[in-house]
C-alpha cells in the first residue's frame, strides 16, 4: 500500500513539474520575435518564409485580404493588389514573426504578426509602422478577422480597419463597398 501511495506520489510530482516546465516555456515564448526571410507570398495574408532553413507558410493573424488562389471564391475583387502589395512590401526581406495563443492553424501554416522591424515597445505608433498586417488594414488592404484565442492585437486592428473604411481606403473605396456604407 505505502508503494502504492509513493508512485501516486511520484506521478503527480511529475505532472506538477511538467505543467510548471510548459507555463515557463509558454511565458517565455510570449514576446518572441522569430527572424525569417520572406522566399514568396501566397496570397495578401499567406506568405512562404525560411525560418532556420526550414520553409515554412504563413497565415497572418487577425486580417483577411480577398482571396486570389482560392478553389472555390476564385479571384475576389481586390485582391490582386493585396497579394501584389504584400509582394512588393515583404518579398526578399528580413521580417520577425510575432506568434499570439496557437501557433499554427488547422492547415499546418504557421499563425503570426509580421514585424518589418523588432518594436522597441508596444504603442499604437509602433504597431501602425512596424506590423505588416497592420499596414494591411491601414491601407485598406484587409479586412479584420479574428479566431480565438490568437486575439492580441483586435482593438487595435479595429481602429486601423474604422480609419480606413472612414477614408475610402483600398478595398473599402469599392463601388461594392461604398453602396453598403449608403445604406445604413
Amino acid at each position: 500500500m505505502a508503494r502504492k501511495r509513493q508512485k501516486q506520489t511520484a506521478s503527480v510530482g511529475s505532472i506538477l513539474i511538467a505543467i510548471v516546465v510548459a507555463l515557463v516555456l509558454f511565458f517565455q515564448s510570449q514576446g518572441e520575435y522569430k527572424k525569417c526571410y520572406v522566399v514568396g507570398v501566397v496570397d495578401g495574408d499567406t506568405l512562404k518564409v525560411n525560418l532556420v532553413g526550414e520553409e515554412y507558410k504563413v497565415r497572418l493573424i487577425g486580417v483577411n485580404t480577398p482571396e486570389t488562389n482560392h478553389p472555390v471564391k476564385h479571384v475576389e475583387p481586390y485582391g490582386p493588389e493585396a497579394k501584389a502589395f504584400t509582394k512588393k512590401i515583404l518579398t526578399g526581406r528580413t521580417v520577425y514573426l510575432e506568434f499570439d495563443v496557437q501557433e499554427k492553424d488547422r492547415y499546418g501554416r504557421l499563425l503570426a504578426y509580421v514585424w518589418l522591424e523588432k518594436p522597441t515597445q508596444i504603442t499604437d505608433e509602433e504597431i501602425r509602422t512596424k506590423m505588416f498586417n497592420a499596414i494591411l488594414l491601414l491601407e485598406g488592404y484587409a479586412q479584420v478577422m479574428t479566431v480565438q484565442p490568437n486575439v492580441k492585437y483586435v482593438d487595435y486592428f479595429l481602429q486601423y480597419q474604422r480609419e480606413a473604411m472612414e477614408s475610402g481606403k483600398g478595398l473599402w473605396g469599392l463601388v461594392v463597398y461604398q453602396k453598403s456604407k449608403k445604406k445604413k
